[in-house]
């Protein structure tokens, strides 16, 4: 917001340059019409529209009230100049007067009014150079009631601009905070909302899929396997419950508070998972590359996506192996997940159940991946995972 403030200083300052600079250039030309004023007070009334000039320029510095002063006084100065050496007010040489009391000296009020400490200077020197402005048009030929109104019009004029511009900006920083506090609002709905997506994948691959195979006797597994990932579920929840933060380990698929430090190969973690399954009673055969190095968020995605597939392939494709094939290009790391099961009609599942929609295109959708899934009856399923490399 500091910097919204100094943008609407500025641009009152600039304002009160235009302003000013107009004031002292119609004078001036005001000023120059024939048979308009005597040479002395051309000559006056030219010295003195420089001065403003200058002074208003001065008027876009940090010292408000002293170049505020030296507008005013300029201008006063002047407006008695071009007074004294007239005989007679001519039309021109009238406007002249107002132009530089009410114009000119009204600039200030650009930078004057924001302030509303310093309100009560402003208002001091608009009575000043009203005051001079209409004594002056006392001189024959001037009309002092009209010259005053003129003025007063046009500090009154200046003062309101001014106040309308701040008043907007503050409806405009209030928007902002409104803005702003949605925004923060609904950034804690999305990270809550994320949160417990990551805690209904993290149940779904371990806890509910341990309560699974127990469910089922453990058929195809290990006694020795089901206790290890019963201790490993165990830990899990013990930490989860003293409120560590859970991050996916990609060495075993199963999740760990710790995070690692730096990025890994792909490479080094696939064989992992490979003896993971194969203790599970299911053979995986990998194919193509070796060594892929991406972003430790990414591999963890890509790595935990893999093994629900597989997964999935161990508990329902009715067949003991699968084929995992990782490949990449420029931009794209693939892994194609394989098994020449019973397949299943890919329109009839549900779109609702959390093993694919959330462990698998959920968690890829999260770092910007996406999912493709091949399936029919009797013919085996593929589905091809996508992750894009940094």
């Amino acid at each position: 917001m500091k910097r919204i403030l100094k943008e609407r200083d500025r641009l009152l300052r600039r304002l009160a340059r235009v302003t000013g600079m107009t004031g002292a250039l119609g004078a001036l030309l005001c000023l120059m019409v024939p048979t308009g004023s005597t040479p002395g007070a051309l000559a006056w009334g030219m010295l003195g529209c420089l001065a403003v000039a200058a002074a208003v320029g001065l008027a876009t510095g940090r010292d408000a009230v002293g170049s505020s002063v030296a507008v005013v006084a300029s201008a006063g100065a002047a407006v008695i100049a071009i007074a004294l050496v007239s005989g007679r007010l001519q039309p021109s040489t009238a406007t002249a007067v107002v132009l530089l009391s009410g114009i000119s000296a009204a600039s200030v009020a650009f930078i004057l009014v924001v302030r509303p400490r310093l309100r009560v200077p402003l208002a001091l020197f608009a009575v000043i150079s009203i005051g001079l402005g209409t004594a002056a048009s006392f001189r024959p030929g001037g009309s002092p009631g009209l010259a005053m109104l003129s003025m007063s019009l046009t500090w009154l004029g200046a003062i309101a601009v001014a106040l309308w511009i701040e008043r907007a900006i503050e409806v405009a920083i209030s928007r902002i905070d409104e803005v702003g506090g949605a925004h923060r609002a609904e950034r804690l709905a999305s990270e809550l909302e994320a949160r417990q997506r990551q805690d209904a994948r993290l149940l779904h691959d371990t806890v509910l899929a341990t309560l699974s195979l127990l469910a089922h006797a453990g058929v195809g597994v290990a006694p020795e396997t089901l206790r290890e990932q019963a201790r490993e579920d165990a830990r899990l929840l013990r930490q989860l419950r003293l409120d560590a933060t859970a991050s996916s380990q990609a060495a075993s698929t199963f999740f760990t508070p710790e995070p690692p430090e730096d990025d890994e190969a792909l490479g080094s973690t696939l064989e992992s998972v490979k003896q993971r399954f194969g203790r599970m009673g299911l053979d995986v055969h990998w194919h193509g590359t070796g060594q892929v190095l991406l972003p430790r968020e990414t591999l963890d995605a890509l790595l935990g996506a893999m093994a629900e597939c597989l997964e999935n392939v161990r508990r329902h494709s009715g067949v003991a192996e699968a084929d995992v094939t990782v490949t990449d290009d420029a931009t794209t790391v693939r892994a194609m997940v394989t098994d020449a099961g019973v397949g299943f009609d890919v329109a009839a599942v549900d779109s609702e159940r959390l093993g694919f929609a959330e462990s698998v295109v959920g968690r890829l959708h999260a770092v910007g991946g996406r999912v493709r899934l091949f399936s029919s009856p009797g013919s085996g399923t593929t589905v091809m995972l996508e992750v894009p490399k940094p």
